[in-house]
């Protein structure tokens, strides 16, 4: 009879601790930032670029968030070839089918997101930021947003939950192509006043080859900090010169991941 209650109340206590693991995760869970994560193809001369993205998502999953992909549901620009950077004229691929390869299909319509789901959203950098979900290679300052783009912007903005931006240049042959994205180009076309960096302002040895496009972001309205990271407290906007500099890797690496954990600390989670 000893045996059995021995072997019940171990059995209960064990249940017990099961279920408080069980509570546990689920209150985690419910705790987890939300972070919608914003794409624009895959590969930097005509995407999404893939380090950045990559940095962003490892950030994001060390510091447990929950995140979503998105991407709009439209044709690209133009199709790159990455290794010589020639256009290909007679192909065309789709932003979000190109998205997806980030995630395996785990991806969602941009016109499917609401700010209301998530606590902040973030755009890696890349050519893509230019090109499919904005018209800045083709109108510089004058440029138009992407229909979903600007509206998740506004809503989150109003919202008042903050916004992560990376910003990185692509500086192809002298022959072919020489763009620079940003994808601080998007918030400084939308949002008055903003605050965002794109780095130095000035040409250090060839390590700041795109300062040009400061100029760009200040006619469109925005402030331009000269920083590693900047947070403008006021819009809730976070955003980091990742490759606008001719950085080393690890040191892109790190300086998203201080954009990220601004973005979240900003959540209030």
């Amino acid at each position: 009879m000893f045996a059995v209650k021995s072997f019940a109340t171990k059995s209960y206590f064990s249940l017990l601790k099961k279920h408080a693991r069980g509570v546990s995760y689920l209150q985690s869970v419910c705790q987890a930032p939300r972070v919608a994560v914003v794409l624009s193809g895959c590969g930097t001369c005509d995407g999404t670029e893939i380090h950045e993205a990559s940095a962003v998502l490892v950030h994001l999953s060390r510091d447990g968030a929950m995140v979503q992909l998105y991407a709009p549901n439209i044709p690209q620009m133009h199709v790159v070839d990455h290794s010589n950077g020639d256009i290909n004229e007679n192909e065309q691929r789709n932003v979000l089918s190109e998205s997806a390869r980030f995630a395996s299909g785990h991806i969602a319509d941009l016109g499917h997101l609401r700010a209301s789901k998530f606590d902040a959203i973030i755009f890696p950098g890349g050519n893509g930021a230019i090109k499919n979900l904005s018209t800045f290679a083709v109108d510089s300052r004058y440029c138009t947003l992407n229909e979903d783009v600007e509206r998740v912007l506004k809503e989150f903005h109003k919202a008042g939950k903050p916004i992560g931006l990376c910003c990185v240049s692509s500086s192809l042959s002298s022959f072919i192509i020489r763009l620079c994205c940003m994808a601080s180009i998007l918030a400084a076309r939308v949002l008055p006043e903003v605050e965002v960096t794109l780095g130095h302002e000035e040409d250090e040895d060839g390590k700041w080859p795109n300062t040009d496009f400061v100029k760009d972001i200040r006619a469109m309205g925005a402030k331009h900090c000269v920083k590693d990271v900047h947070v403008d407290h006021k819009n809730k906007v976070v955003s980091s010169p990742a490759f606008m500099c001719n950085a080393e890797l690890h040191l892109v690496f790190d300086g998203i991941g201080a954009m990220v954990k601004h973005v979240l600390k900003l959540t209030g989670k």
